[in-house]
């Protein structure tokens, strides 16, 4: 098997196209769509079906990237073994989150530290960034669903707590407390299945016997924050995420069951690279597990 001809794949499926994979690896194109050509007739098969300047990927060259990327981050991980990163003067930490939120202050310290390392951050949900953890797709992640043990390591780091907001001119604006039992019948606007936002107010509302109204199912923060300023029903966030935004009221739910950890992750094999330890030192030596989530006021 040609090693050339996978690695010319495996960086045209991640970056959409081969022009775009071609600047990246500082090849030219013809070269780069050359090998890819070559390994599509070793194996009589079809990879990627051409769209204009763009790829899509068939369905063999999607289980074909699922193999490469893990043997790809696998050499990865040898290189940074083997090529002086003892230091961190070189080399890349792919981090997954929840929320930069919580990310960003492990991020800037290990930056200040480690000026020559190279960091990138995705966004998602829990799932997700377990989902890349053990995909090989992240080194560590920051997210508020404790992973199973032996498999991940992990550092419990903050306290969070989920608050309900309105806009201001709903009823419930001048408030600042609400019982739990106050929601009963209000229409929600809540984050996609498999968030712990939506896990975490589900399973408050069970434990304290309340019945909300309709749902309205939302992809993403920002989009669930419009939907409440357009009146569209009653929005919850966690409180360390929640941005002050004048056109809404922040209300705090005492009696519910709406706090949660978040913790630091990462693969417990990976622990043996010198960035993952780096990234995994500071955010035991920041961790403040206890702690209380600030409740965000305008």
């Amino acid at each position: 098997m040609n090693h050339a001809q996978l690695r010319a794949f495996h960086l045209v499926a991640r970056e959409g196209s081969f022009t775009r994979a071609a600047r990246a690896a500082g090849l030219s194109q013809p070269n780069l769509s050359g090998q890819v050509k070559a390994l599509e007739a070793a194996y009589g098969i079809r990879l990627f079906e051409r769209r204009g300047r763009f790829v899509q990927m068939t369905e063999i060259g999607r289980q074909l990237y699922a193999v490469t990327d893990r043997l790809f981050a696998l050499e990865g991980d040898a290189e940074a073994l083997l090529a002086g990163s003892k230091e961190l003067t070189i080399g890349q930490l792919r981090i997954s989150a929840d929320n930069a939120v919580h990310a960003m202050p492990i991020m800037a310290e290990l930056k200040h530290r480690h000026a020559g390392l190279a960091l990138s951050l995705a966004i998602g949900n829990s799932d997700a960034v377990l989902r890349q953890l053990g995909d090989y797709q992240a080194d560590v992640g920051v997210t508020a669903r404790e992973p199973p043990a032996p498999r991940f390591h992990s550092i419990p780091y903050r306290r969070d707590r989920l608050i309900v907001f309105v806009p201001r001119g709903h009823a419930l604006a001048g408030r600042r407390t609400l019982a739990v039992s106050e929601l009963e019948g209000l229409d929600m606007v809540l984050r996609e299945p498999g968030s712990v936002t939506r896990a975490v107010f589900e399973q408050a509302m069970a434990k304290a016997h309340v019945r909300i109204g309709a749902i309205m199912d939302i992809d993403g923060r920002e989009a669930v924050r419009e939907a409440v300023a357009s009146g569209l029903g009653v929005g919850v966030a966690f409180a360390r995420e929640f941005v002050p935004d004048e056109r809404f009221a922040v209300l705090e739910v005492p009696d519910a069951a709406f706090d949660v950890g978040e913790y630091v992750v990462c693969l417990a094999e990976r622990l043996r690279l010198t960035a993952v330890r780096a990234f995994m030192r500071i955010a035991q030596e920041m961790a403040d597990p206890a702690g209380t989530a600030p409740i965000p006021r305008h």
